[in-house]
């Protein structure tokens, strides 16, 4: 692929050693001299030391030609300017780093559609999605989100009292929005379909919003007995224990925060209606026994200073907390604590930057279809958008005759994000999720394109 970068700073830098491995067609825009020579030695890339903002910069970087533009320095107002541009231009893709208040405040304003950029990210929200995915399935054997985060993603095996076995799916009465999106049976894969049924030890892939998930989950598994409420303590009120609060109040979660700074106290105080703000040092273990943290289901250390998020875990863990999450802002550290997670009683230590790159990558692909998530037996999920062309435009879902081993598991509207109905209708632009196993790719291509 031909991929214009504009702006390498942490987050840049990881991603282009990873696409210089994979011999894309690299061109880099930095306007640091002294970084941008360090790149002409340390990448094979085509490097221009000038602003990422400058129409005739893009051009010399051949926009016009590139597969993807992404817009990653730490300047909100350039990377827009810099996505937007390259998209204008001819860019096929463009991807844009904003930070996280710029997300939130997109049911105000869409600032993605406004400018026309593909995808606009946030490395502290996505760090914070991470974070948010153990919290609510901490035993989960996968969690993932799909369609901005609205539909999630989750695995676990069929228990041997659960009382959905021995009923044909259609009998289950599940929500309207959820779906059974595969089912492994021993060395089978089934997408099953609505005649089919459960049995013991099924490993299920069930996609809905998380709400439905949480709720419905007990039904499958008796080991994700849903509690009545779970207490969540977040060391840190930054960007990224905000985020994560953010996601997590209001429902069955009881979020603490913990934080050293008075004033940011009281901006958290202001913009969190159900989360109770702690001016204090979560570094000390007075502080953690007096907040009684080792009664919280949850500690999740979400500061700046890997050190200090590790320490204060290992206190908390020590103190009683049931399960202990760490954010790690060197990837190289993150590393090293997830390999060692079960010494340490970590529950995961998840990396910003890791957790960015594994978001970019899926768009690195010259296909219609982006694969977004990609099981071990194969299967995958694939992104596509409906093209103006589609034969599938004005069709209900279940008149569609889709191919065996795919199924359609989410479907992206403009803002709006749903599990499909059999009623529901596509459209032109509609984003949509399907789950196809390795045998059916090629004849789920074919079904998006005249």
């Amino acid at each position: 692929m031909n991929i214009v970068i504009v702006g390498v700073g942490e987050v840049g830098r990881h991603l282009a050693q990873s696409l210089t491995e994979k011999q894309h067609n690299l061109s880099i825009i930095e306007s640091s001299e002294t970084i941008a020579n360090e790149l002409k030695d340390r990448f094979d890339a085509h490097v221009l030391c000038s602003n990422g903002t400058s129409v005739s910069t893009l051009a010399e970087a051949n926009v016009a030609e590139a597969d993807l533009l992404m817009a990653l320095s730490g300047d909100d107002n350039a990377n827009l300017v810099a996505a937007s541009l390259g998209k204008a231009m001819g860019a096929r893709r463009t991807i844009a780093r904003v930070h996280a208040s710029t997300i939130r405040d997109r049911w105000l304003f869409d600032i993605q559609q406004h400018f026309r950029i593909d995808h606009v990210f946030s490395t502290q929200r996505l760090a914070a999605i991470e974070l948010a995915k153990f919290v609510r399935n901490p035993e989960g054997l996968l969690v993932r989100e799909l369609a901005r985060g609205k539909i999630e993603v989750q695995q676990v095996a069929v228990s041997a009292d659960s009382p959905l076995l021995g009923s044909k799916l259609r009998d289950l009465g599940l929500p309207a929005r959820l779906r059974i999106g595969s089912i492994n049976r021993g060395a089978h894969l089934i997408i099953p379909g609505a005649e089919d049924e459960l049995e013991p030890n099924d490993l299920i892939t069930l996609f809905g919003a998380p709400r439905v998930l949480s709720e419905v989950l007990p039904r499958f598994s008796t080991r994700a007995v849903a509690e009545e409420e779970v207490s969540v303590v977040i060391f840190g009120g930054g960007e990224y224990g905000f985020s994560l609060a953010q996601m997590l109040e209001g429902r069955r979660y009881r979020v603490r925060i913990i934080e050293r700074n008075e004033a940011l106290c009281r901006e958290l105080s202001n913009a969190l209606q159900r989360t109770v703000i702690i001016h204090g040092d979560a570094t000390s273990v007075q502080q953690l026994k007096e907040e009684q943290v080792g009664r919280a289901d949850f500690f999740i250390a979400a500061s700046e200073d890997d050190e200090d998020n590790v320490m204060t875990c290992l206190q908390a863990k020590s103190l009683g907390t049931r399960y202990c999450l760490t954010l790690i802002h060197r990837a190289d550290y993150a590393d090293v604590v997830s390999r060692n997670s079960e010494q340490l009683q970590i529950r995961a230590a998840v990396s910003p930057r890791e957790a960015t790159n594994a978001d970019l990558l899926r768009y690195i692909s010259t296909d219609r279809s982006n694969t977004i998530l990609e099981f071990p037996d194969g299967t995958e999920v694939s992104e596509s958008v409906i093209p103006t062309d589609s034969p599938l435009i004005g069709r209900q879902v279940a008149a569609v005759k889709w191919p065996r081993g795919s199924g359609l598991v989410a479907l992206l509207r403009g803002s709006e994000a749903i599990v499909p109905g059999p009623n529901d209708t596509i459209e032109a632009g509609d984003i949509v999720y399907a789950l196809v196993a390795h045998a059916a790719r090629k004849a789920f291509a074919r079904l998006l394109v005249p």
